[in-house]
């Protein structure tokens, strides 16, 4: 999936896309979970989900009901990198609990460790645009990719920004499915 994931990556061809590669090799988004609980809460589980992702955007583009006219490389960065701001985010640590023969044990399990406190959409935007230009569109969609998790008062701010931008609104129905529907 790792080079899957690159490859698709690299191919938008854009100026700093390999320096967020390297970036990325830095950090542990290749094996981080998607999750501490709802979706992807395992190893590599961020990996499989931005992958789903561009996989479910890029059929929904096709068979929008209107025209969204989104490029190839749009499609690729906004679905990989809406959850960039995960990298490095999570740590596991250790609880107690019962086993089969009901003996207390130490599992592991995901927790949050959010050493850059700045949001989730609006953190994705910050950490790419350090080594990629990226278009208003592309800013909106990964800025709102959660969609109406936000708090209710950005309601009318997310509903004029899928009004200008429907392709951040089909991100966030990508994002939804492959958590939903895929369990990634």
């Amino acid at each position: 999936m790792k080079e899957e994931f690159i490859k698709l990556l690299s191919s938008t061809e854009r100026e700093g896309v390999e320096e967020i590669i390297n970036f990325l090799e830095k950090t542990d988004f290749y094996k981080a979970p998607a999750s501490t609980r709802y979706h992807g809460n395992y190893e590599g589980g961020l990996l499989e989900h931005s992958l789903k992702v561009y996989e479910i955007l890029k059929e929904k583009v096709k068979t929008c009901v209107i025209d969204i006219n989104a490029q190839e490389d749009t499609i690729i960065l906004v679905a990989l990198l809406h959850d960039i701001c995960k990298a490095n985010y999570y740590k596991v640590d250790y609880r107690n609990a019962k086993n089969e023969r009901g003996e207390w044990e130490k599992v592991p399990y995901y927790t949050v460790d959010d050493t850059i406190p700045y949001g989730h959409g609006e953190k994705s935007v910050m950490m790419i645009t350090e080594y990629v230009k990226l278009t208003s569109e592309e800013k909106y969609c990964i800025r709102w990719h959660m969609g109406f998790t936000e708090p209710k008062e950005l309601y009318g701010t997310i509903s004029i920004a899928y009004k200008k931008y429907p392709l951040a609104l089909l991100l966030h129905e990508a994002d939804l499915e492959a958590t939903y529907f895929y369990n990634v």
